[in-house]
């Protein structure tokens, strides 16, 4: 199963960096808003707590305001549903409320975390220990 994403920043070199920083490797899962926040966070997965924080997930957004990184926590990032769309026989979702996006074969997915809505068949996966699963299909066109 091949999931297109579409990160904000370089995913080798935050893994590199933030691997290297207390040994434990971490790697790239997703790209999505959190809390309803309606900004795309890029996530990353550890096999083990952070020593320090506890978390599994960390996430790495940048602030416009600030202009430059922020990194957060982001276990919450399980409890959420992903409607994925199959396009050309790769998966795509929408990474936040208003990440409309459209394909060349007529094929589109919107709401982020916060509603999916689809011009077709989509189906819903969960993040569950830094891996995707698929929770089931929703054959309408809005899922909630």
């Amino acid at each position: 199963m091949k999931i297109n994403h579409y990160p904000i920043f370089n995913i080798e070199a935050v893994e590199q960096h933030y691997s290297s920083e207390d040994g434990t490797p971490c790697r790239y899962v997703c790209t999505s808003e959190l809390s309803d926040s309606n900004h795309p966070v890029d996530i990353f997965y550890r096999d083990t707590p952070h020593p320090k924080f506890g978390n599994y997930y960390f996430g790495l957004y940048w602030n416009d305001e600030e202009g430059k990184p922020y990194i957060c926590a982001a276990d919450q990032i399980e409890r959420e549903l992903f409607g994925m769309i199959c396009v050309n026989g790769e998966y795509e979702y929408s990474r936040y409320r208003h990440d409309y996006r459209k394909f060349d074969d007529g094929q589109m997915i919107d709401g982020g975390r916060a509603y999916i809505r689809s011009s077709g068949d989509v189906e819903i996966f969960r993040l569950y220990q830094g891996n995707w699963h698929e929770e089931g299909k929703n054959v309408s066109s809005e899922a909630s």
